[in-house]
């Protein structure tokens, strides 16, 4: 299925490992020409290699951390000397501490919201007039924690819900202005942190990770975790023009897992 992106513009944060990434390959795929922004630069440098080579398109970076205002500037600086337009941007930067409660810390807590809700604030709106004049599009990946509080993760939950009240009122401004704005919550998604955490709490209960992972499947009821390809085949299909109507949405893509209704 062609989704109609072929010559647009996307920038994609966190694009040099997981989601991000995948997201940025599948744009490529797709006849985008993309810019990717992550902390650092050699890994930038290595996935833009390998993205540039397997689509034959452009594919820019920036190196820079999005958890300041200064950072977020200058890869915005550097999206507008590359290419200076936009047409689609993915905000999907961002990892927050999970743990007991009553050892996070106000600078853990900081930390957390400054990159993974403020950059997606700064960078929409410092976006926008792009995004405005090409009619396009944002979509924010974002997490199941987002409707599913846990004690262990309050940081993430926290920030997961604010993100997704914030995209919600964003819509409101992209009818306005012409430009889509949709969310996106993976679930458990297999990337370099999850294989970690997997290994690790495998190891504790004295069992091989393949069992492991059967194990808490089965407990959740699950037929795998997600890829990133999974979460990344479905931005795409939100960021083109085929899904026009698909407004203000917020999608869950975690095999079944989150079954709240609001």
């Amino acid at each position: 299925m062609d989704l109609g992106l072929g010559g647009k513009v996307a920038l994609v944060t966190g694009g040099s490992k997981g989601i991000g990434r995948a997201c940025a390959e599948r744009l490529a795929r797709e006849g985008c020409d993309v810019m990717i922004v992550a902390r650092t630069a050699s890994d930038l440098e290595r996935a833009a290699a390998e993205i540039g080579e397997a689509s034959g398109r452009r594919v820019e970076i920036c190196a820079t951390d999005l958890r300041s205002a200064q950072g977020c500037q200058a890869a915005v600086g550097a999206l507008e000397h590359a290419f200076g337009r936009l047409d689609i941007l993915v905000n999907n930067a961002g990892a927050t501490q999970s743990g007991d409660f009553f050892q996070l810390d106000d600078a853990t807590w900081e930390d957390g919201f400054a990159l993974k809700f403020y950059s997606y604030v700064r960078l929409s709106r410092a976006l926008w007039p792009l995004l405005k004049e090409a009619q396009g599009s944002v979509v924010n990946v974002i997490g199941s924690a987002s409707k599913t509080p846990s004690a262990s993760f309050m940081i993430g939950g926290a920030v997961n819900a604010a993100i997704t009240n914030f995209t919600k009122a964003l819509a409101e401004l992209g009818l306005r202005d012409g430009v889509g704005v949709k969310a996106v919550h993976p679930g458990m998604t297999v990337t370099g942190r999850l294989e970690t955490l997997l290994n690790q709490r495998a190891e504790a209960e004295g069992m091989s990770r393949e069992d492991y992972e059967r194990q808490e499947l089965a407990r959740a009821g699950l037929r795998r975790y997600s890829q990133p390809a999974d979460i990344a085949n479905l931005v795409a299909f939100l960021a083109s023009p085929l899904a026009e109507q698909v407004h203000g949405v917020d999608v869950f893509i975690d095999g079944g897992a989150t079954k709240a209704i609001l």
